[in-house]
């Protein structure tokens, strides 16, 4: 109690009239309440009015409307304006006078409901910038709380650049303009991107305006494509094509940039309007040709990684921007024509030789077989004409056989050296491509780096035995295996064939032989160097009828001799003695007159 002052009354008080309930004024306490009701605004239940902020917490907002008492609104229904502070007007719905609690019941959300409608409108019709609340996302957009109404904000329009996250937008408040309203389904639809696209066209011009061939920029990594880099300038995009991001080959942009990264850029080129820019980043660092080691040289060793696979080379990296291509020529001293991809693929690490340096040209050829010794250097040493090997059979032609003894290392097998008694008409009869044969070296052609080779001569000539075994006229058993318009082959012992013409295939009953016929046959020539042995079937019996009439004839001939003997004796014999006695009678005159 000690705490208490005495408080000295008002020395005039008039105690009594306050006791008859007169106040000091003179005035009744009804006409005071009257006076103090006139001071406050009039309001009805469900009626829209301007409030003042007066306090705010976490939760909720203290707002005067000038009533006898302040309403609370809960914080959430300014969540589409962060910036709401004390002092602010805001409007707000009268829920109820006076609840239960004597409380002034308001809403803000009611009342931006109330008046969104018109609002939005003269937002559109205005051009008018307004604010809302991102509250979620939907398919292919968001959703924006705009005056209590849920507007649709598309994905492309919420800025000029692509959004990748659309996530950090949620529970945002921005600036939007209206860009459409449906009122028959009432559907607004609005854009943050439309703001700022005014702004950027300015600042596009700007920069447009000051664009130079040769000058270097900063700028920022927008979108990446399989063919290139679009850039930010500030407004105005560029695009760095795949080819200009390094001196090397680039597979994919990526490699080489990221999204959001700021990077110093050359322009190029660009269009009259400059609405198309070239921009460039490898032409800010120096060409790796230029940087290359000025002691390198033909026949130098290099190492490097194959970037490109062609069917007629490789092209090898051997450093960043700096190729070199393998011809398939040098990549085996082989002179098969194959393809690039049978000796390496891309991203192979392979060593190889300088055989061509054009430094101005900025071009080289490289080998890889010279990495090999040359095996048509010593040729006459590894395969000497008379050596036996063993070949993979390459490719046939109608006259022969092309092989393979090693890589770089190919022969000849004449399709006459194939064998010493079939008759082969083409190379496929007697082998197949990727066999392997066995080879004897016959001649060495070192200028067209090819050998001429045989399989028939691994083994003795039979032809010198067939010699013997088919003289001519002699007879064999032989089996028509082939008829042509010349006649027939056919298969003779020991694997030979022979010949016959249709004229020596006709039978003693005068029919002709057919396919598959086994008959005899004479041999009627044998050619050991062309390998050919003529037969003929009609001439046994034919032979056979002359020697039947010869025999004939010589029998006959005997008889006549034998008759015609006596005769001639007698003649001879009586001649004889005539002679002798004439001789004696004319030596005699003869000596007569001579005396």
């Amino acid at each position: 109690m000690e705490n208490l002052k005495n408080v000295a009354p008002i020395e005039d008080f008039n105690w009594d009239a306050y006791e008859n309930g007169e106040t000091a004024t003179g005035l009744s306490h009804e006409e005071l309440e009257k006076a103090y009701d006139n001071t406050l605004n009039k309001v009805n239940d469900r009626e829209v009015v301007d409030g003042t902020v007066i306090a705010m917490n976490k939760r909720e907002v203290v707002v005067n409307i000038g009533y006898k008492s302040d309403g609370i609104i809960p914080l959430n229904e300014f969540r589409y304006n962060p910036d709401l502070k004390v002092g602010d007007t805001v409007e707000v719905y009268i829920e109820n006078q006076e609840d239960k609690k004597g409380q002034l019941i308001l809403s803000h959300k009611k009342a931006r409901a109330a008046r969104s409608w018109d609002r939005v409108n003269a937002a559109l019709d205005n051009d008018e910038i307004i604010k809302g609340y991102i509250k979620c996302r939907t398919k292919g957009g968001m959703i924006v709380d705009v005056f209590g109404i849920e507007a649709f904000l598309p994905g492309s329009q919420i800025d000029v650049k692509p959004i990748r996250d659309y996530d950090v937008f949620v529970g945002k408040t921005m600036e939007f303009k209206v860009v459409k309203i449906n009122q028959e389904f009432k559907n607004v639809v609005v854009s943050h991107k439309a703001l700022i696209e005014a702004e950027l066209e300015q600042q596009k011009k700007e920069i447009i305006g000051k664009l130079e061939k040769g000058q270097v920029l900063e700028g920022t990594v927008k979108n990446i494509t399989s063919y290139g880099v679009f850039i930010d300038l500030g407004g105005v995009d560029g695009l760095i094509h795949i080819t200009d991001l390094s001196w090397g080959r680039v597979s994919d942009p990526k490699e080489v940039v990221q999204l959001d990264q700021k990077l110093n850029v050359v322009i190029l080129d660009f269009d009259d309007e400059k609405k198309r820019i070239a921009l460039g980043l490898k032409q800010l660092t120096p060409h790796p040709w230029d940087a290359l080691d000025p002691n390198l040289k033909v026949g130098d060793h290099v190492k490097g990684k194959v970037v490109v696979m062609a069917d007629y080379g490789a092209f090898i990296e051997i450093a960043p921007g700096v190729e070199g291509l393998i011809h398939v020529s040098e990549m085996s001293w082989s002179q098969h024509l194959r393809s690039a991809q049978d000796f390496m693929k891309v991203g192979d690490e392979v060593e190889a030789v300088i055989l061509t340096l054009d430094r101005e040209e900025r071009k080289m050829s490289l080998g890889i077989k010279q990495l090999k010794a040359d095996p048509w250097e010593t040729i006459e040493e590894k395969y000497p004409v008379g050596s036996k090997h063993v070949a993979k059979v390459r490719n046939f032609t109608n006259f022969g056989v092309f092989v393979e003894i090693e890589e770089g290392v190919d022969g000849l097998i004449h399709i006459s050296d194939l064998s010493w008694t079939k008759k082969i008409k083409h190379p496929s009869e007697f082998t197949q491509i990727g066999a392997d044969i066995d080879v004897v070296v016959l001649e060495i052609d070192k200028e067209n780096r090819r050998l001429s080779l045989g399989h028939k001569q691994l083994e003795e000539n039979p032809w010198d035995v067939f010699e013997t075994v088919f003289t001519v006229g002699s007879v064999h058993e032989g089996t028509i295996i082939e008829m042509l318009d010349k006649g027939a082959v056919i298969s003779l012992p020991y694997g030979v064939e022979g010949f016959a013409t249709p004229k020596h295939l006709v039978k003693e009953d005068g029919s002709q032989a057919q396919l598959d016929e086994k008959l005899p046959f004479k041999v009627i020539e044998f050619n050991k160097d062309a390998k050919r042995i003529i037969l003929s079937h009609s001439r046994i019996f034919e032979d056979a009828a002359k020697e039947v009439k010869a025999e004939k004839k010589a029998t006959a001939k005997k008889a006549a001799k034998k008759e015609e003997a006596p005769m001639i004796q007698n003649q001879a014999a009586s001649t004889t003695l005539g002679d002798i006695d004439a001789l004696a009678a004319l030596k005699e005159q003869m000596e007569a007159n001579k005396k």
